[in-house]
C-alpha cells in the first residue's frame, strides 16, 4: 500500500482488466437501445438482465448504501440532462430527441469491480448537448493522458481544469474519481480539479478511476429529495465519462475496454485502443 493506495499485483491486474472489459461490453450492449420512447428503467433492467445472464455477473449499485444514506434501489444509474449524476431509473423518465444521457455501471464478478460510464445522445444531438458531451470526454483524457510515474494525482486535476477553462465549461467539485480492485469505492479519491494538499505519486499497480462531471454552466450542485439524484443548482446541461485506468511503468493503461468503446481523441498519445477482431 501507498498512502493506502493499493498496489495490484500481476494477477489482480489481469483479473481487473477481465470484469473492466465485460463492465464496458455492457455499455456496448445497451447502445442500440438508448433512443426515444424508452424508458430509463427499461434500460435498467435490460442492463441488469444482461448482466446476470450474459456475463456473470452482479450489479454492484443495487442495494450499495453508504453510511447514512437509504440502499439504492437500482442497478445502474442513468442521468439525463441536467442531472450531474445517480439518476434513479424510472418508469416515468421517458427519453426524447436532444437528450444526452449518462449511463453509469459497476459489476462485480470474482471478488473484483469494473466502474465506467459514457454518454449517449438521444436521436439528433442539439449543438449545446454535442458541446457539453465532448467538453466533458476531452476533460476526461486531459485528466487520463496526465497519468505516469513520477506524476502526482494533483496533476490530472490540473489537467481537467486547463481542458475545461478556455471552453467556458464548469468541473463539479464534489465528486471525483477513486481507486477500485477488490473494493467498490477505495483510496484515494481522485480530484478533477487542482488542489493545495500534496497527492500520491503514481506507482505502477495503482488502479483508479477518471471520471470528470462537467457543467454547460456554473459548478454548484443540488441534491433531489430522493436522496441520490444530483442536479445541476442552475439547470444547465451536465455530461460525464468514467474509464478505468491502470498506471504501468511506462505510463497508462485503460482497463474499461471493448470492441465498440469509443475511440480516444486523435491528440491522445499514450494510449491507442487495442484491437478485438
Amino acid at each position: 500500500m501507498t498512502h493506502n493506495i493499493t498496489i495490484h499485483t500481476p494477477e489482480e491486474i489481469e483479473a481487473m482488466r477481465r470484469i473492466g472489459r465485460q463492465a464496458s461490453e455492457l455499455l456496448d450492449f445497451i447502445t442500440p437501445y438508448v433512443k426515444a420512447g424508452v424508458t430509463t428503467k427499461y434500460l435498467d433492467d435490460l442492463m441488469d438482465e444482461y448482466t446476470i445472464k450474459h456475463l456473470g455477473a452482479v450489479s454492484a449499485c443495487k442495494g450499495y448504501q453508504p453510511e447514512g444514506m437509504t440502499p439504492y434501489p437500482c442497478s445502474t444509474c442513468i442521468s439525463v440532462n441536467h442531472v450531474i449524476c445517480h439518476g434513479i431509473p424510472s418508469e416515468k423518465k421517458v427519453l426524447k430527441k436532444g437528450d444526452i444521457v449518462n449511463i453509469d455501471i459497476t459489476i462485480t464478478k470474482d471478488g473484483f469491480f469494473g466502474d465506467n460510464s459514457r454518454m449517449f445522445i438521444v436521436g439528433k444531438p442539439t449543438i449545446a448537448g454535442k458541446r457539453i458531451v465532448d467538453a466533458a470526454f476531452g476533460c476526461m483524457w486531459a485528466g487520463i493522458e496526465a497519468v505516469k510515474p513520477g506524476n502526482c494525482f494533483n496533476d490530472i486535476g490540473i489537467a481537467c481544469q486547463n481542458f475545461c477553462a478556455p471552453l467556458g465549461v464548469s468541473i463539479v467539485h464534489e465528486y471525483g474519481g477513486h481507486g477500485i480492485g477488490r473494493v467498490f469505492h477505495g483510496e484515494p479519491h481522485v480530484c478533477h480539479v487542482p488542489i493545495k494538499t500534496p497527492t500520491a505519486t503514481f506507482e505502477p499497480g495503482m488502479i483508479f478511476t477518471v471520471e470528470p462531471m462537467v457543467n454547460a454552466g456554473k459548478r454548484h450542485i443540488l441534491d433531489l429529495a430522493d436522496g441520490w439524484t444530483v442536479v445541476t443548482k442552475d439547470k444547465s446541461l451536465s455530461a460525464q465519462w468514467e474509464l478505468e485506468v491502470l498506471v504501468t511503468e511506462t505510463g497508462y493503461d485503460i482497463l474499461t475496454v471493448s470492441k465498440d468503446s469509443p475511440e480516444p481523441p486523435e491528440w491522445v498519445k499514450g494510449w491507442k485502443k487495442p484491437s478485438f477482431d
